[in-house]
């Protein structure tokens, strides 16, 4: 019998999880080891953050959902991974801290066959001086539609806003990105677009003025250098369709913009040109930075090896090409194919959790040295198909196979972008 344990239970681990148990069956464990005790489809947390959905609409249970499964669920942090055992014993294994099943801070180890870390991301809002509260969480200065809590305290604060709109009093809103190595732009461009309808259905639009303020060197970047598509029987750049939704809403956009302090009702920033100015606000949902959940990882004498398996950003090693090489020299190829460790081979990173070989948008930094440039995106629809495609390898290596059979290279992935 193998063992195949999950660390996170997000988009990428829960679709692991599900097909791993449904291809393996009975024969074989399926162990889901996550601090949560809801699943969040967190795509959906920006009409949470506007009202038009509840919390509820959004999350479920995760216990009754793998006891029907017949997946084992831990709700407990992974703290550390060994993956040559300890004195003694060869047998691989990660340690963690449960979060909660009535066991609140009790450690245990779990021993595997086979990982995949789809830990995801920390929120890192302390990257931002104010942005966070300096003890890893969210600051009181701004809002977030990161979970679904963060979402339900972001409608509450705009109905505020909106509430001193009605009674005459002008509000200032600001919407984008808190750092100038964010990603996840998608999210707060949906968000201020619900914000802007929801003040039109509220009958304040025109006491407000809404900003967009972003990392981005160009409105429509995404991360991804732009796209192209097609609308209207046209052809269009990304930077021209959203320059063009901002202006025909009467939205103002900085771009290219490093958030560097946050403070009660002003952000301080710096520009790609190495100007700085000041943002002030009433309401602000800023998107933080993201960095691996901080797991480290351990050799069988106890030697610290996180180096050799997490990349400095705190992201799992994979099947990338990590050389340092220029812009220019950047290739697809660059991007892994079959997400497993190149050290430990019964080790996998999907989603967030996998360290890319590089961003995806021209690096660019300001005269001071400042790099401003989003980092690329790595959820949703990409997520789910690496958890498939992992599945799916270790599936055939647990049946025989030497080595991964499936790959979920991002930079061969098709998409599909539905504007409405």
């Amino acid at each position: 019998m193998a063992k195949v344990v999950i660390m996170g239970g997000g988009v990428s681990g829960h679709t692991a999880a599900s097909f791993l148990k449904k291809w393996l069956g009975k024969n074989h464990e399926v162990i889901v080891v996550t601090p949560n005790s809801q699943w969040n489809w967190i795509p959906s947390n920006i009409w949470v953050g506007v009202g038009q959905m509840t919390k509820e609409d959004v999350v479920f249970p995760l216990a009754p959902v793998y006891s029907k499964a017949g997946i084992d669920y831990r709700q407990a942090k992974a703290v550390s991974i060994h993956p040559e055992g300890k004195d003694g014993d060869d047998t691989p294994f990660v340690t963690i801290e449960y979060t909660g099943q009535e066991k609140a801070g009790q450690a245990d180890e779990i021993t595997y066959d086979y990982l995949i870390n789809a830990t995801g991301p920390k929120l890192n809002f302390d990257a931002t001086p104010g942005l966070g509260n300096g003890e890893g969480q969210m600051g009181s200065h701004t809002v977030s539609v990161c979970t679904a809590d963060h979402a339900i305290h972001a409608n509450e604060e705009l109905r505020k806003v909106f509430d001193k709109a009605k009674a005459g009093e002008r509000q200032k809103i600001l919407i984008g990105t808190g750092h100038g190595m964010c990603t996840c732009q998608g999210a707060a461009f949906e968000y201020i677009f619900n914000v802007e309808h929801e003040a039109n259905s509220a009958g304040v639009r025109d006491m407000l003025d809404i900003t967009y303020i972003t990392n981005e060197s160009f409105l429509g970047d995404f991360g991804m250098g732009g796209i192209h598509f097609k609308f209207g029987g046209y052809i269009t750049s990304s930077k021209v369709f959203a320059e063009s939704l901002y202006s025909e809403r009467d939205i103002d956009w900085i771009n290219g913009a490093h958030v560097n302090k946050v403070e009660a009702g002003k952000v301080s920033y710096e520009l790609l040109d190495g100007s700085e100015g000041e943002k002030e606000f009433d309401f602000a949902m800023l998107i933080p930075p993201f960095s691996g959940v901080g797991l480290k990882v351990f050799a069988k004498d106890g030697s610290d090896i996180t180096d050799t398996v997490i990349a400095p950003n705190g992201f799992m090693k994979v099947d990338a090409d990590y050389t340092p090489k220029p812009y220019e020299e950047w290739k697809a190829s660059d991007w892994p194919n079959t997400l497993q460790n190149p050290t430990y081979k019964n080790m996998f990173a999907v989603g967030i959790a996998f360290a890319p070989p590089h961003i995806i948008s021209k690096p660019m930094s300001s005269p001071n040295g400042t790099p401003i440039n989003p980092t690329p995106p790595r959820t949703g629809m990409p997520a789910a198909m690496m958890g498939k495609a992992v599945a799916q390898s270790i599936v055939d290596m647990i049946n025989g196979a030497s080595e991964p059979t499936h790959t979920a290279n991002m930079s061969e992935m098709g998409a599909a972008c539905v504007a409405s």
